[in-house]
């Protein structure tokens, strides 16, 4: 069962982190193009549950990947090619949901730790894999449903869908924009399951909409500092971040 984050709950020191957490989520962004949601749970998680986490990220995560998927002019083509996808996003969030693997205990502490390890591991990899054009259309399904039963534990929406994405080497801005198309059908999919289970009222909604300032802001930041650092080893740097967020928060979910 859901519990709504409320604003009693939501002490002076804790809205300060809260906005500080979207401040930097949005910075990783707007340097290396993606990382917001992931960041912001990761961070969000050492001090509630990732569900509620999830909450507070809804409008920020909304407002930045909606930007980000009309950034470009691949929509519909997009669209046409990873609607089996999307779909198996949608399904795989309400089949997780429904199953109760989201609930308030350690074991979602523990998969969030989980989920930003691999995630971490699979950024700082060197390797990366081409799939066949004839098999997308039969893993795009599957890889959506599993990116969706994840989500609806972790709050993360990266893990498979964005390694699945890189591996149909497209240019850059289509798989921006690709990522841009999952992400915010995960948003809108992680939303619908978040109100229907009560996570989302009036106080959360509000402390969601005041999040979108601080995540646009370092957005701009981000895109600033981009053209005066070295990309690379930002990237570098955030998931070597990550991972250490993700064994703290595995070792934290285990005990």
């Amino acid at each position: 069962m859901y519990t709504e984050l409320s604003l009693d709950a939501m002490h002076g020191s804790l809205l300060f982190v809260v906005m500080a957490v979207f401040l930097l989520a949005g910075m990783v962004k707007g340097v290396v193009g993606l990382g917001l949601p992931t960041v912001a749970v990761g961070l969000l998680g050492l001090f509630m549950l990732p569900m509620q986490a999830a909450a507070l990220l809804l409008m920020p995560s909304l407002v930045t990947n909606v930007w980000q998927l009309l950034a470009g002019g691949q929509l519909l083509t997009l669209l046409r090619r990873l609607w089996p996808m999307l779909v198996g996003i949608v399904v795989g969030t309400v089949l997780g949901a429904m199953s109760g693997m989201s609930g308030e205990n350690v074991r979602a502490t523990l998969a969030l730790g989980i989920a930003l390890m691999c995630y971490a591991a699979l950024g700082l990899a060197t390797v990366t894999c081409k799939i066949p054009s004839v098999h997308v259309r039969m893993l795009s399904w599957w890889i959506g449903l599993v990116t969706g039963l994840i989500s609806s534990v972790t709050a993360v929406f990266v893990i498979p869908a964005v390694p699945f994405l890189q591996a149909l080497r497209l240019e850059k801005d289509e798989l921006i924009q690709a990522m841009g198309w999952s992400f915010t059908v995960s948003t809108f999919a992680m939303g619908a399951v978040l109100l229907q289970g009560g996570m989302v009222g009036v106080a959360t909604g509000g402390l969601s909409l005041l999040a979108v300032l601080p995540s646009l802001l370092g957005m701009f930041l981000g895109q600033f500092l981009r053209a005066r650092i070295s990309v690379q080893l930002f990237r570098r740097c955030f998931f070597l971040g990550v991972l250490f967020l993700g064994l703290h928060l595995s070792i934290q979910g285990w005990r």
